[in-house]
């Protein structure tokens, strides 16, 4: 029970398809206690059953774009838990016509919505939860390649992510002034809610297939597994890394 004791805020559980979803479900499997969070009422309904079938402690409310939400749901949770030892990062999101064709064409209001939705919201809920943090807590994010090579139709959702990856290496010194660690989860491509809107996926699963290392795609598994590891305390002097499980994919020049 590598997480046994620790109490985990999971953000951005879509449905059982999702990374945060088997991320929550290897914390509960080892020791730890989860809550959830939900942006509106209909993310309520899926998250609802996710949450009781998981041992999920409770639920709450809380769009990360709103700061007023946000400071409501660190009061919550701090009347529900004496302390919060891992925060789990799984929100993005971007327009779909802005995922498409070239990036130069971006619209001002997209480029602003998903680096809001995808970056800013760690760190606004990094600055709202490091007054629970406890010594030794964990904060994750979950990135993509995108972030660091043009992918097909990512656009500014790689964008976003790299700006993801460089808030996680300034968040780590901010919040290592109180032990607690800030790292980057670079899953390869998945068959996720998310990726389902992002055209030519089924070339991108193949194209990892045949030129990663260890030839074959990753599964939610794969990346909960680096996430428990993140968790717990065997992770004690790893912070403000990127680190990949994509099968190797990412070592590949030609």
């Amino acid at each position: 029970m590598l997480l046994a004791g620790k109490k985990a805020l999971i953000f951005g559980v879509a449905n059982d398809r999702s990374i945060a979803y088997a991320i929550a479900k290897i914390f509960k499997d080892n020791g730890a206690a989860v809550a959830f969070n939900y942006v509106n009422d209909a993310i309520q309904k899926r998250v609802e059953p996710i949450s009781q079938e998981l041992g999920g402690e409770f639920i709450f409310p809380c769009d990360v774009t709103k700061d007023d939400e946000i400071t409501k749901a660190a009061e919550l949770v701090a009347q529900k838990w004496e302390g919060v030892d891992i925060l789990v990062h799984s929100v993005a999101f971007a327009n779909r016509e802005d995922l498409a064709g070239r990036y130069v064409e971006t619209s001002r209001a997209g480029f602003a919505l998903a680096l809001d939705v995808s970056c800013y919201s760690l760190v606004a809920l990094c600055k709202a939860f490091e007054p629970q943090m406890s010594e030794g807590g964990s904060v994750m994010a979950l990135s993509y390649y995108g972030a660091e090579k043009v992918i097909p139709n990512y656009n500014v959702m790689g964008v976003a992510k790299a700006a993801l990856e460089a808030s996680v290496r300034y968040l780590s010194v901010d919040m290592g002034a109180r032990g607690v660690r800030v790292n980057a989860i670079s899953a390869g491509p998945l068959k996720t809610l998310a990726s389902s809107g992002i055209s030519g996926m089924k070339q991108i699963f193949k194209h990892v297939e045949e030129r990663a290392p260890l030839k074959r795609n990753v599964t939610q598994e794969d990346a909960a597994g680096l996430a428990l590891f993140l968790g717990s305390e065997f992770s004690t002097c790893i912070t403000g890394e990127t680190i990949y499980v994509d099968a190797g994919y990412n070592i590949m020049g030609m």
